[in-house]
């Protein structure tokens, strides 16, 4: 891990882990800049992420996002897969939040 200056990212791409992919998805659904994205939950973005495109996102996606805001709260770089352990309980959890109406 490495320290860096939050204030180095003007643009979604130069959020570490963020490539032109994940980006265009972003701005697909109105976050622009990296001061849009650091003010939303990493999952509400990843469910909102998996509506506009009609399907659910690898779960990998969710770890990004989380890498994503933990750098612009932070300023510290830590590669997306370091969330997986955190990414899987916070996807637990929701789903322990649906409930089936019948």
């Amino acid at each position: 891990m490495r320290k860096q200056n939050q204030g180095n990212a003007n643009r979604l791409e130069d959020i570490p882990n963020i490539g032109r992919s994940i980006a265009d998805d972003l701005r697909s659904i109105g976050i622009l800049d990296p001061q849009q994205l650091a003010t939303r939950d990493p999952l509400e973005v990843y469910l909102a992420l998996s509506g506009s495109m009609g399907q659910r996102h690898d779960p990998c996606v969710l770890y990004t996002l989380m890498a994503a805001r933990h750098y612009l709260q932070s300023g510290v770089s830590t590669p997306w897969w370091k969330f997986t352990e955190q990414g899987r309980a916070v996807l637990a959890e929701a789903a322990g939040r649906i409930t089936v109406k019948r």
